[in-house]
């Protein structure tokens, strides 16, 4: 089946895209685009990880909510949260009141610090695991890979939480270290240039 529409302008993109009012912006400028920022990395991982059993249009709906409740996701203030912090964010209905899922937030921020400390960045860290092209066979035919499955083993080891390997595939997707836009999506394009133009973190 094709896995494209026509978008606004007529070219072709990703059908999921359509499939939402607030999924062609996402889908043209941010998912498959290489992440280098170690906030913006801490966020998408984050957010995937609220994702889990949700649909990704309830998270990007409150992605501004969320912003605003976990301090932009800044790491160190993260890591700084405390059970008065848990109250307040089961208490906000403008995001996920999950509290393992919020609990798992405040523990991954402080094994991002740890990560961080020993490899200098989590954008090193994840971009050392970018997986050989074509690894997971066509765009958007899998929703995880073996990449996915080891990078997963290997954050649930250093103590991660909600990281299992579909939650780490959809990070992989949104963070651009696979480039799963559909194949004749124009977007596919331009996300592999950004990727060709990409400084791997070192």
């Amino acid at each position: 089946m094709d896995k494209t529409l026509p978008g606004p302008d007529g070219r072709p993109r990703c059908r999921w895209c359509a499939s939402a009012p607030e999924f062609p912006h996402y889908h043209d400028t941010e998912w498959g685009f290489p992440v280098a920022d170690d906030r913006r990395l801490f966020e998408k991982l984050c957010l995937e990880c609220f994702q889990s059993g949700l649909s990704w249009r309830t998270i990007l709906g409150k992605r501004e909510n969320f912003r605003a409740a976990f301090h932009g996701f800044d790491i160190d203030a993260v890591a700084a949260f405390g059970p008065a912090d848990v109250e307040r964010l089961l208490a906000d209905a403008g995001i996920v009141r999950h509290r393992g899922k919020i609990e798992a937030v405040l523990n991954n921020a402080r094994r991002a610090q740890e990560l961080i400390a020993a490899e200098r960045s989590l954008a090193a860290y994840f971009w050392r695991h970018e997986p050989p092209p074509g690894e997971h066979g066509f765009p958007q035919s899998a929703s995880t890979s073996p990449t996915s499955v080891r990078l997963s083993k290997d954050l649930l080891k250093k103590g991660w939480k909600f990281v299992g390997p579909t939650t780490i595939f959809a990070f992989m997707q949104a963070m651009g270290l696979i480039n799963d836009h559909a194949e004749g999506c124009v977007i596919r394009e331009e996300a592999a240039k950004a990727r060709a133009a990409f400084r791997v973190p070192g």
